[in-house]
């Protein structure tokens, strides 16, 4: 099928090359999804492994504070990395930040599955935990956004929150990956085999995403938009300054928006030390906890495209602020589920919050952020005020285990689901303040007098670029 779109003369969308949406979309979901097994797969190891080879023994809840320490330091590493790659991406093109941004996770995920334990080489281990760590959130500060934009920018108008929803449904599979890849190693293995070699297995098997990178990001055709910039002379020596001139509004709002980073955060690392650990007496056996993590992303992996279409049809604004008070708000009885041991009911929870209704804010944000900047600094703007904001959430897990520590008397449903909730609420208002932008063409995008197209004409253009 032919994937070609050139967009006629006197369009508001670029001209003088052509676009490859399907290429586009094809290569950005599978790139997000190898670079965010990569970062997910520490996720699980930070909550799973770490605290008992890592870290020295004697103190349990120092363990995982500082377990889940090293998880967050990556969202430190990440502003930095993305004020690095956002330059490259927006001076030298999104492809080029993509192969990069790529083989420096590759290559750190795999140094992190030779590492000593704590007991074979003492604070060394730790430390050469966080330096690696650094790389990854380094690395992967360049990927969304770049990925992201390379995806927006290939679309056909009207259709840009459909194929730009790609970006996160690849880093849902990562996500699958990651959790999926430790379930029969956590079955066949015992928990002393598991924890002395079993976990490294899927950081090696991260030398595949070098090689798969490699292949794949050097065959993405640059943007449109991009090219046509550079053409004529159009970017900008210090993306990041323009950026914050021009976008300064635009990127505070996207970095409160970040902030629904809290879902993931109080499901997939908090979640899993308040439910698997022993010192918080719950009991979910490590395999039961992974298949909720599994199946919830499974059911996003389904909905973030039409999620993504939705927001095409009806606006970028009303999909995010239901799915983050509507995700926030179920935090909850998940937490209240997992506290009971009722794994059942803890599993229909997340699925339904994380797979479902939070899959609103999730499967839309790629498009709506990136619409949001022209494109001299798109890259460079979204990254940066995306990481900062995901780095405000990075240390919520051991926030949470101090606020609420194992063997404590705190009500961890109420205290955590509480604090999840009310940044939900932000993230929500957030959203209201900002532009709708669905309706703008990509040379008009960032803005301030882009006059929106009329509905009628909106919806004629988007039913013919979903028909061809």
């Amino acid at each position: 099928m032919d994937d070609t779109i050139v967009e006629p003369e006197g369009s508001h969308e670029p001209t003088e090359y052509a676009k490859t949406p399907r290429k586009a979309a094809a290569s950005g979901w599978i790139g997000s999804a190898l670079e965010y097994y990569d970062f997910f797969i520490f996720a699980q190891a930070a909550a799973l492994v770490f605290p008992d080879i890592m870290f020295p023994e004697g103190n349990p809840t120092v363990a995982t504070v500082a377990s889940l320490a090293t998880f967050g330091v990556a969202y430190i590493a990440r502003p930095i990395g993305a004020v690095v790659l956002g330059h490259w991406g927006d001076t030298h093109g999104r492809k080029n930040v993509l192969v990069l941004a790529m083989l420096m996770m590759g290559l750190s995920t795999f140094c992190i599955a030779l590492l000593p334990t704590y007991h074979q080489v003492g604070i060394l281990a730790p430390c050469l935990l966080v330096v690696l760590r650094i790389i990854q959130g380094f690395a992967v500060a360049g990927e969304l956004s770049g990925a992201s934009a390379m995806i927006v920018e290939h679309a056909p108008f009207g259709r840009r929150g459909y194929f730009a929803s790609y970006t996160l449904q690849g880093t849902q599979a990562g996500q699958i990956l990651a959790a999926a890849v430790f379930i029969p190693l956590s079955i066949v293995l015992s928990d002393s085999a598991f924890e002395s070699w079993g976990w490294r297995i899927p950081f090696l098997l991260s030398s595949l995403v070098v090689l798969a990178g490699w292949i794949i990001r050097r065959r993405v055709d640059e943007t449109p938009a991009f090219k046509e910039e550079s053409t004529h002379g159009e970017v900008p020596k210090a993306p990041l300054v323009v950026a914050v001139r021009d976008s300064g509004s635009n990127m505070l709002r996207v970095i409160v928006m970040a902030l629904m980073n809290v879902v993931p955060v109080t499901t997939a690392t908090f979640g899993a030390v308040f439910a698997t650990s022993d010192d918080y007496g719950n009991g979910m056996s490590k395999t039961n906890y992974l298949w909720i993590s599994v199946l919830a992303n499974v059911v996003a992996v389904f909905v973030i495209p039409y999620v993504g279409n939705l927001s095409d049809r009806i606006g970028r604004r009303p999909c995010i602020i239901v799915g983050a008070i509507c995700s926030g708000a179920l935090s909850f009885p998940y937490l209240y589920f997992v506290d009971r041991g009722n794994v059942v009911m803890a599993m229909i929870t997340a699925i339904f919050m994380w797979g479902f209704v939070y899959q609103g804010y999730n499967a839309v944000f790629p498009s709506f952020y990136q619409e949001l900047f022209p494109t001299a600094t798109r890259v460079t703007a979204f990254a940066v005020a995306q990481n900062i904001g995901t780095a405000i959430t990075a240390f919520l897990p051991s926030i949470f285990a101090v606020i609420a520590p194992p063997g404590g008397n705190t009500n961890v449903p109420l205290v955590i689901g509480g604090i999840t909730f009310g940044i939900a609420c932000l993230v929500a208002l957030s959203a209201a303040s900002a532009r709708e932008t669905f309706r703008i063409h990509m040379n008009e995008l960032g803005k301030p007098d882009a006059v929106p197209v009329p509905e009628q004409e909106y919806e004629r253009i988007r039913v013919a670029a979903h028909s061809s």
